[in-house]
C-alpha cells in the first residue's frame, strides 16, 4: 500500500522533482483502496480490475436476484420482474462493472498524460518544486479519508431515499409487494437499499471526486510556468496529448449514461415522453458530460492565448526583417525607404512557423479528441430510446450530436 506525502526527498533535487511528477495514480489510494487491498482484492501494483468488477456485479446484481429465486427467473416486464426492470441492469449490472473497469484506463491514461509534463518538458525548472507540491497535494486530496466519508454518507442517503420511495410505490415489482395495508419490502429489495444502491452511488461518487482532484492539479500546473511551443504541429502549444484525456473516462462516463438512460427508458416505457423531450435530454447530458471535462482544461486557454500573442509578435517582427531585406535584393531598395540605410543580413524565413503560430487554438477540448467519450454518453440513451421511439430518428440525433 501506497503512502504519499508532501515533504519527502521529492522536494529535494530536479529529477526527483522529474519523477514527483509522474507518480499520480488516479486509482490508489484512501481508505476503500485500502480495505479491498487487505481482503486480497488488489495488489498495489495489480488493480485487477476484472476480478474486481465481478465480484462486485456479484453483489450489487446478482444479491437481489439470487433473493428473488424462483420469481427472479421471470421475463414478465408488466409484472415487474427482476430481470425486466432496465434500472436494475444498469445501476447494479453495467454500471457498476464499468465504474471497476474503468479505474485501470483512468490510472494508466491520467499518468501518460501528466508524464507528458516530465518528459517534454513542458514545466520551466524554476516551477518544477510548485509542480511536485502540486501532486503531493494532489495525492493527499485522493487519500482523502473525508471525502470517502461524505461519498459513503451521500450513498446512505440515496439508501434512505430508496427506503421512502418503495414505501409510496403504487404497484408490486421485485423489491416491493404493494397492498391495501401497506406496502413490504422483499428480501431482494432489502438487499437493493443495503448493499447494491449504496454500492452504485459510492463507486459513482468517488470517482467524480478523484476527476476533480485531477481537475484541480490539471488547473495548478496551468498557472506555472509553462514551456509552450507557439509553432507546435500539434496546435496547441505542445498540449495537443492533454486534450485526449478525457476518453480514459470512457467506460465511466457509459456506466453512469446506462444508469440515466434506463431512469429514460422507464418513462418511454410509460409513453411519457416526445421525440423533442428525447433530443434535449441527450443533448443536455452531453452538454454536462463535456462541461465535466472541459473544467480542468479550460485553465490551459489563459496560457495559449499569451503564447499565441507574444509568438505572432516576436514572429511578425522576424518577418517584417525578412521580407524587407528580399524586397532589397530584388529591387534594390525598399518600396518604402527612409534616410537609414539597413544593412544586409542573412535571415531565416518565418513565414511558415508564423502560420502554423497563428493557427495555434487557445482550446484543448475539440470534437475529434472526445468523439469516444461522447460515443459512450450518447448510445445508452440512443439505445434506450429506439425501444419505443422510432429507431431512425433516434440514430439520426445521434450522429447529429457526434458531428456537433
Amino acid at each position: 500500500m501506497e503512502k504519499s506525502t508532501g515533504g519527502d526527498a521529492a522536494d529535494t533535487n530536479p529529477a526527483a522533482r522529474q519523477s514527483k511528477i509522474a507518480e499520480f495514480l488516479a486509482s490508489h489510494g484512501g481508505p476503500f483502496y485500502e480495505l479491498q487491498a487487505r481482503l486480497k482484492l488488489l495488489h498495489a501494483n495489480a488493480l485487477q480490475s476484472g476480478k474486481r468488477a465481478l465480484i462486485f456485479v456479484a453483489l450489487a446484481w446478482g444479491g437481489p436476484f439470487f433473493l428473488g429465486l424462483p420469481q427472479s427467473l421471470s421475463l414478465d416486464h408488466e409484472q415487474g420482474a427482476y430481470l425486466a426492470d432496465p434500472g436494475a441492469w444498469a445501476k447494479f449490472f453495467v454500471a457498476i462493472a464499468a465504474f471497476v473497469l474503468a479505474e485501470q484506463q483512468v490510472e494508466r491514461g491520467l499518468r501518460t498524460k501528466l508524464g507528458q509534463f516530465a518528459r517534454a518538458p513542458l514545466i520551466a525548472p524554476t516551477s518544477m518544486p510548485a509542480a511536485a507540491h502540486a501532486v503531493s497535494v494532489a495525492l493527499k486530496r485522493r487519500d482523502s479519508r473525508l471525502a470517502e466519508l461524505v461519498c459513503l454518507a451521500l450513498a446512505g442517503v440515496a439508501a434512505l431515499l430508496s427506503f421512502a420511495n418503495f414505501h409510496t410505490a403504487d404497484i408490486s415489482f421485485w423489491a416491493v409487494q404493494h397492498s391495501a395495508d401497506g406496502n413490504r419490502i422483499t428480501a431482494a429489495g432489502w438487499w437493493s437499499i443495503c448493499i447494491s444502491l449504496p454500492l452504485f452511488v459510492f463507486l459513482f461518487l468517488r470517482g467524480v471526486w478523484r476527476h476533480f482532484v485531477w481537475a484541480q492539479l490539471l488547473r495548478k500546473i496551468a498557472g506555472l510556468e509553462l514551456r509552450l511551443v507557439a509553432a507546435h504541429p500539434d496546435g496547441k502549444g505542445g498540449l495537443g496529448f492533454l486534450s485526449q484525456y478525457p476518453n480514459a473516462y470512457v467506460f465511466f462516463v457509459f456506466g453512469m449514461s446506462a444508469a440515466i438512460a434506463a431512469a429514460v427508458m422507464k418513462h418511454l416505457l410509460q409513453e411519457s415522453l416526445s421525440m423533442t423531450t428525447f433530443s434535449m435530454i441527450m443533448s443536455g447530458w452531453l452538454a454536462i458530460v463535456i462541461a465535466f471535462f472541459a473544467y480542468p482544461l479550460s485553465a490551459f486557454s489563459k496560457p495559449l492565448a499569451r503564447l499565441k500573442e507574444a509568438g505572432l509578435l516576436m514572429l511578425g517582427v522576424q518577418a517584417t526583417r525578412f521580407h524587407r531585406a528580399a524586397e532589397r535584393k530584388v529591387l534594390g531598395r525598399n518600396v518604402l525607404a527612409d534616410a537609414t540605410p539597413e544593412p544586409d543580413e542573412e535571415l531565416a524565413d518565418p513565414s511558415k512557423l508564423y502560420d502554423t503560430t497563428n493557427k495555434l487554438s487557445s482550446v484543448l477540448i475539440s470534437r475529434g479528441a472526445v468523439v469516444p467519450v461522447a460515443a459512450a454518453a450518447l448510445i445508452p440513451f440512443a439505445v434506450a430510446g429506439a425501444t419505443r421511439l422510432p429507431y431512425k430518428e433516434v440514430f439520426s440525433v445521434l450522429k447529429k450530436l457526434l458531428l456537433l
